[in-house]
């Protein structure tokens, strides 16, 4: 690996008069502080403006990864006019430049959603999220982004002692971006409205724009030394002569050769692959969870957090890194066992092992890039191929593997590669003259001989997941011995990996498979092929028995005897014969309606209808007795479109694997359902959750909006041990108490009541109302 050059003779007598002047200290505190605030504010703009689309698209997590994108592929372009300006102009030039960029930005602040932005109800919404985000975001963030690449080239360029090594600069840059990414959850969030946090940050931008015009005064006013300043202007007057101590600078600053193409390559690559990791962990761990920004922050604050450790000055660094490489090899096995058996609780201890991993190959992969960092006049260009590195990672998560996989296969890719990204060591013995041949050879061995064993387990009956397990422990026993051969112990996991995929045989109860940009569904058969369920993650999204006369029976969390089936049967018929049920998932509540009585399904996934629609799967839609609609789009902007005091019934079912979307239990979402609800109307939450407790909150709201509020956790059928039925929680509300009177069982209570404000658009606290016992 590179080291990064010696001061020279010459620059160190001119280090010692910088600290003689007592200049060095006050110059490094005005960038580190202007480093810090940018960070920060890069990092805060990224959950906040999350936050503020979620309501369009579902509260999915997808939109946290197309985002990310977004805002990598943003960083890259402001690397690239970083890198570019830089070498074209030259510091002084560019940084007169940069002044003047600054300013644009507060033509558009403060940051918010435009009005008139609609998602379309079908189609991609990826396009349209990403347009979003470049028009409302994108001119603020790419200012801000530049900074931390060129007030280290600027640095670079002043008669500081620290200018030919500016890398420690970045370590104030990810401190404020950790401080920034989990301030989010921990502090704005709660205490802060939307419209609010929008105008923090542009206070904090304007304070941005007067730090950086400090840092161009200290570059303006430092002796120019064109050497490590870039490429010299087109009409810059010929630089006199550099005194002894300035060329020694100028070469300190230029030491080292031009970095090779594989150089260059081995830079994007270790920085990809830790990117698309942390987008394949996010999306594994907030799948069952909710989509709440903690929980994005935590994978992002561990890759931030491994720049600070790895670009950390001293032997600290270089002792992490070999603790690392040693333990990579067996978190990624680890992991790959949990993916393999697919283990996804408890969530105290699957979490944590899941970011543990990540963790630990960040650090390997940035601690290679620290240790092979070039020399300063080469700086800006080492940022923006780690910045193309992270933006491709985000492109293959985002958009490449949705297109190409139905299932998450990105997370394991992900962590195969990360084998590769381990440093060579040397051998135990000297490798003979086939050692490459065995590079290649020894992975197809394994791959093959798992392959044989998979396929043989697979013919006898409920011995596949045990032949799996066997094949893919002996073979990876095997691969652990080419630990210090990455590429051949790389390509063997691949194989392996690869080989259990393709040998398993299907899933005689997984009827189908498909992904959407809202997540990966799929039909499973069971109870001899009749049972039909509609699975999201881990979830059920509802069922339907297809039996001979059990067609138009609704199961699943819909069952007679749930709370919802209670209430749909005690309902009188001036309450049904007009409903609004939001979220379609297989349509089993529809078979509660009546001939005559029209139901409408507020569906924001064309997948789901699409498969809720195939007779192959589901015939709710088909058999059921009433007529039935089905809108595509956000639920809350449809019903903005339906008739004032049209339903008789409001159903708010909708879910993100097991996490019920935030903007539709709101202030200005219960105020909506009311509006077009009937004076005796009814609003039903379905609130069944792992890992969030969501009655105090509706009770909360409920009084807020003088409605009464009623509330049942259906224990029995969570006991019952009968497939067709599952248990479910609900939340009931009418502005008037007699219209309860109808429901008779005694399990139903009065809603529970949270201390906090109500939840509102712009105001939630999701941190309050964790529950990790599940």
């Amino acid at each position: 690996m590179a080291s990064l050059p010696k001061a020279t003779p010459g620059w160190s007598r001119v280090a010692e008069r910088a600290r003689g002047r007592g200049t060095g200290t006050g110059l490094v505190a005005l960038f580190s502080a202007t480093l810090f605030l940018s960070a920060g504010l890069t990092f805060l703009v990224q959950p906040m403006f999350a936050k503020f689309v979620l309501p369009l698209f579902g509260s999915t997590p997808a939109v946290w990864n197309t985002s990310m994108l977004f805002f990598q592929t943003t960083l890259l372009a402001g690397y690239l006019y970083a890198h570019e300006s830089t070498r074209r102009l030259g510091v002084h030039r560019q940084a007169a430049l940069h002044v003047a960029v600054l300013l644009v930005p507060l033509l558009v602040l403060p940051v918010a959603v435009p009005d008139g932005w609609i998602p379309p109800g079908d189609g991609n919404p990826v396009p349209w999220l990403l347009g979003l985000l470049a028009v409302a975001v994108g001119l603020p963030f790419f200012v801000v982004s530049t900074t931390a690449p060129l007030l280290q080239r600027w640095l670079a360029a002043t008669d500081h002692p620290a200018a030919a090594d500016p890398y420690f600069l970045y370590r104030a840059s990810n401190i404020g971006s950790v401080l920034g990414l989990l301030g989010y959850p921990l502090l704005v969030e709660p205490s802060m409205r939307l419209e609010e946090q929008g105008s923090l940050w542009s206070w904090g931008y304007g304070l941005l724009v007067l730090l950086v015009l400090a840092c161009a005064v200290a570059v303006w006013r430092s002796p120019r030394h064109p050497e490590a300043g870039g490429t010299r202007a087109t009409g810059d007057p010929e630089p006199a002569p550099a005194a002894a101590p300035d060329a020694g600078r100028a070469a300190s600053l230029d030491a080292g050769p031009r970095p090779t193409l594989a150089r260059r390559l081995r830079w994007v690559g270790l920085a990809f692959v830790p990117s698309s990791l942390m987008l394949g962990v996010t999306t594994t761990i907030t799948t069952d969870v909710a989509p709440i920004p903690l929980l994005w922050s935590l994978p992002l604050s561990l890759y931030l957090i491994s720049f600070i450790l790895v670009f950390a000055p001293g032997s600290r660094p270089a002792r992490l890194q070999r603790a690392m490489v040693f333990a990579l090899p067996a978190v990624v096995l680890l992991i790959l066992v949990i993916l393999l058996l697919g283990i996804r609780g408890p969530l105290w201890i699957v979490v944590p092992v899941h970011l543990a991993g990540f963790f630990v190959v960040a650090l390997v992969c940035h601690g290679r890039l620290a240790g092979d960092r070039p020399a300063a006049r080469w700086l800006t260009e080492f940022y923006l191929l780690i910045s193309l590195g992270g933006a491709l990672g985000g492109l293959f998560n985002a958009i490449v593997a949705p297109a190409l996989f139905n299932a998450l296969a990105e997370y394991p890719i992900a962590l195969v590669l990360a084998i590769l990204c381990l440093p060579g060591r040397p051998p135990l013995i000297a490798p003979s003259r086939y050692a490459r041949r065995l590079d290649l050879g020894l992975p197809l061995v394994l791959g093959a001989m798992v392959a044989l064993i998979v396929s043989l387990t697979a013919l006898a009956e409920d011995a596949q997941a045990y032949g799996r397990m066997f094949a893919f422990s002996l073979a990876a026993g095997v691969a652990v011995n080419f630990v210090r051969r990455p590429l051949r112990f790389g390509l063997s996991m691949g194989a392996i990996v690869l080989a259990v995929a393709l040998a398993s045989a299907p899933d005689d109860r997984e009827l189908h498979r498909e992904r959407s940009f809202f997540g990966v569904y799929r039909v499973t058969a069971a109870e001899g092929g009749n049972l039909h369920r509609l699975v999201h993650g881990t979830t059920t999204h509802g069922a339907q028995d297809l039996s001979p006369g059990r067609e138009r029976t609704p199961i699943s969390y819909y069952h007679r005897r749930s709370p919802i089936g209670q209430l749909l049967m005690a309902m009188p018929p001036s309450v049904t014969t007009r409903a609004a049920i939001i979220g379609l998932g297989t349509g089993s509540v529809a078979c509660y309606s009546k001939p005559g009585e029209r139901w409408t399904f507020y569906e924001i996934d064309p997948t789901v209808e699409r498969i809720a629609r195939d007779p192959r799967f589901f015939t709710y839609l088909r058999v059921c007795p009433g007529d039935l609609d089905v809108i595509l789009g956000d639920a809350r902007l449809s019903l903005r479109d339906a008739p004032d005091r049209s339903y008789g019934l409001i159903m708010a079912d909708a879910f993100s694997s097991d996490a019920v979307p935030v903007h539709l239990i709101t202030r200005e979402a219960l105020a909506l359902y009311r509006s077009k609800l009937r004076e005796h109307g009814i609003v039903a939450f379905n609130v069944s959750n792992t890992y969030v407790a969501l009655e105090p909150v509706l009770g909360t709201l409920a009084r807020d909006a003088s409605m009464a509020c009623v509330a049942q956790a259906d224990s029995r059928s969570r006991n019952d041990g009968l497939p067709e039925t599952d248990a479910s929680d609900w939340v009931v509300m009418t502005r008037h108490t007699q219209d309860l009177k109808a429901i008779t069982d005694d399990r139903w209570h009065d809603c529970q009541r949270s201390s906090r404000p109500p939840w509102t658009d712009d105001y939630s606290n999701l941190l309050s109302a964790l529950d990790l016992n599940g």
